[in-house]
């Protein structure tokens, strides 16, 4: 009998995931693709090498059709666990394929280097937008 109970517990267990990973794949369709950057700048970058990089970077929208939209900011961290880096970069996509394609894109690969000599370190987060 212990077996039996075991066994359709794991059975009910094992349906639960099965609904709730199908759950979750139905929620995540037309869900946004994101790709958050952040950036630790040099101590030897200016603020007018910054600003133009800030620039460029809101430019891409312009330039590359798969971007549906950039959102930044500077960090106001209240617990200092920014780990110096001091810009973020929210950039949106309709799938993964839109930033599968924005990587490579020669708009892009300008922007890069323009920033490349004022950039000490970059952390790059992509996910699907969840609710």
């Amino acid at each position: 009998m212990k077996i039996l109970s075991a066994f359709a517990l794991a059975l009910s267990f094992s349906l639960l995931a099965n609904i709730a990973i199908a759950d979750h794949h139905e929620k995540s369709e037309g869900a946004l693709f994101r790709h958050a950057v952040y950036f630790q700048f040099k101590d030897s970058a200016t603020d007018p090498e910054i600003e133009r990089i800030v620039d460029e970077f809101l430019l891409l929208k312009e330039k590359i059709d798969t971007i549906i939209s950039i959102e930044w900011g500077v960090s106001e961290s209240v617990e200092g666990l920014n780990d110096d880096f001091t810009h973020c970069f929210l950039v949106s996509f309709k799938d993964k394929a839109g930033l599968e394609t924005y990587i490579p894109h020669p708009e892009h690969k300008k922007f890069v280097e323009i920033l490349k000599p004022s950039l000490e370190k970059v952390f790059v987060f992509d996910y699907t937008q969840r609710d």
